[in-house]
């Protein structure tokens, strides 16, 4: 069985706790054989992933788990956001929407906390 998760954020900063917080929970819930758990971000979501940012050190925390952290680059450049500025491990994908389609096709379960 395959329990391979996405968790997609997009809006306040409460979600994105929320989200860590399930993402975190997800990973505990296994011992062994961990499944793939990415989290897709995308819309005014991006303005949270500031290296810098209140969000950093939980941000940080997901990714040191395995957690694979997918950014939306067209809403980087809605919002003028120099991926640069992003946290280390963050990956910028072309299209946070694209992305989410392409993992449930591959099996992801989607989650939006």
């Amino acid at each position: 069985m395959n329990y391979d998760v996405l968790f997609h954020f997009d809006h306040d900063p409460q979600a994105l706790d929320i989200a860590i917080s399930n993402i975190k929970n997800y990973r505990n819930a296994f011992s062994e054989d961990r499944p793939a758990v990415v989290l897709v971000v995308n819309g005014p979501g991006v303005r949270f992933l500031d290296r810098d940012g209140e969000h950093a050190a939980q941000l940080n925390e997901v990714l040191a788990l395995g957690v694979a952290v997918k950014v939306c680059n067209n809403a980087l450049t809605h919002f003028n956001i120099d991926p640069a500025r992003l946290c280390a491990g963050c990956e910028v994908v072309p299209a946070g929407v694209v992305e989410i389609v392409e993992l449930q096709r591959r099996g992801f379960a989607y989650v939006k906390p």
